[in-house]
């Protein structure tokens, strides 16, 4: 097995002394195979094809994160769509769009789509969505492992005197390579797991779909409200509600969706390997997997995911990375709070359990919330229950403040800041285009 996509026969720096290889570059050659046999058997015995692994182009492998999401939609059940849960989600949606037009300036939209979906239905929608919005980061990843090595063989003058037995760029592309389908693993895994609790394409309040309209996972409607002495129409209408909004806000603002990945991008553009970070967090990984059983053991095949979902191998923030998050962030609860500010007025006094259901909601995502889990792995992003608590604030002071045009109209402006949200009124003054513009 060639380790790392290296082929010995190609590299000229790999023969000295009349053709014959160095025992350095035989040695390295030996470990990097090593390596990689291990990493491989670690991830298959954890049901991930090793063969994913291999130097791909792709920046983010698709496959594995495909691969990987659907394992574990299966491991979970994904049960058929019959045509009693095409009728009932069709009604919910269609009471929800009749209910919204009341309740926003955003018209209905008008793509059509499959509107019913099992789990896997969900994985294969909202797919190209993810990718989508984590390849930034991966690349970013794979031009700062890039940089390092740049870096370290220039500065390493003893190098520079032996010469590499492979290339710089191998070497480069290789890691790359390896480290994106570390993150496709880790991306098919969180989706894969969400597959199991979303309720629509619009219920992580992501922009997952280039054509936004309301899809519903009946399956995952049914077992949220399972244990909830609340009327299943009662439920299935409060999520259409909330779906629904979802896909107006999107519809009708598509440079949100660029302004969203864009704060992304920003973010793996800033990033910037610190190898000593990198080997203090797997230390303390490995020190407290020495005090606890479910800790990470590099030896352990099945902690390595474990080690992963814990972002071991997550480099340190950069200042304009933060503040790529803190736009993220605040965009993220700016959507949540206008969603349920406007579920709420939608539904009035017609859904008896709406505000039950919202502060059930509330709860679940505080607790266990696999989006917000996802974005701590791969970003360090949390966004926390009392910013999105604001942003709801925020929006009902608006709704009262000013019709439903104007409010909504804001989101073709300058978006509020996270300090924004606690003045409403004197956002709304800064906004304000005076009728007599003499004085400017």
């Amino acid at each position: 097995m060639t380790p790392l996509g290296f082929t010995p026969e190609d590299s000229d720096d790999a023969k000295k002394n009349n053709g014959e290889e160095s025992a350095e570059y035989k040695a390295m050659m030996e470990q990097m195979a090593a390596i990689q046999a291990q990493i491989q058997s670690q991830f298959a015995s954890i049901g991930i094809n090793p063969i994913g692994f291999a130097p791909n182009a792709e920046v983010l492998p698709k496959n594995i994160v495909r691969d990987t999401a659907k394992k574990f939609v299966t491991a979970k059940g994904s049960a058929p769509i019959g045509a009693h849960d095409g009728a009932r989600i069709e009604e919910a949606l269609s009471i929800a769009d009749l209910w919204l037009d009341e309740a926003t300036y955003f018209p209905r939209s008008n793509e059509n789509g499959n509107k019913t979906l099992a789990r896997t239905d969900w994985v294969d929608t909202t797919l190209h969505g993810w990718q989508s919005l984590v390849e930034p980061l991966a690349q970013g990843l794979s031009t700062a492992i890039s940089e390092l090595i740049k870096s370290s063989t220039e500065n390493d003058s003893e190098n520079s005197e032996l010469g590499l037995p492979i290339p710089v760029e191998m070497i480069s592309a290789a890691l790359g390579s390896f480290i994106g389908s570390l993150l496709a693993a880790q991306l098919g895994q969180s989706v894969g797991s969400l597959a199991g609790s979303a309720t629509g394409i619009h219920d992580v309040g992501l922009p997952l779909h280039d054509q936004s309209y309301p899809a519903l996972v009946s399956q995952n409607i049914d077992e949220w409200g399972s244990d909830l002495n609340i009327p299943m129409d009662e439920i299935r209408i409060f999520h259409a509600l909330r779906e629904s909004a979802g896909a107006r806000l999107f519809a009708n603002n598509p440079w949100l969706v660029a302004y969203i990945r864009a704060a992304v991008s920003d973010y793996g553009k800033g990033i910037r390997i610190d190898i000593d970070a990198i080997q203090r967090q797997a230390q303390e990984a490995i020190d407290a997997a020495s005090e606890s059983d479910s800790g990470f053991d590099p030896n352990n095949p099945e902690t390595f995911a474990v080690a992963l979902n814990n972002g071991i191998f997550t480099p340190e923030e950069t200042p304009a990375q933060r503040d790529a998050l803190t736009k993220l962030e605040t965009v993220l609860a700016l959507v949540d709070g206008w969603n349920e500010a406007i579920v709420m007025r939608a539904a009035g006094d017609r859904l008896p359990h709406c505000a039950a259901l919202q502060e059930t909601l509330r709860r679940r995502r505080a607790t266990s919330a696999p989006t917000q889990q996802l974005f701590a792995n791969l970003f360090g992003l949390h966004v926390s229950p009392k910013l999105a608590r604001e942003a709801t604030a925020f929006w009902n002071t608006v709704s009262e403040s000013c019709d439903t045009e104007k409010r909504d109209q804001i989101w073709s402006g300058i978006l509020p800041s996270a300090e924004d949200l606690l003045t409403p009124e004197a956002y709304l003054g800064s906004i304000e285009i005076p009728d007599d513009l003499s004085s400017l």
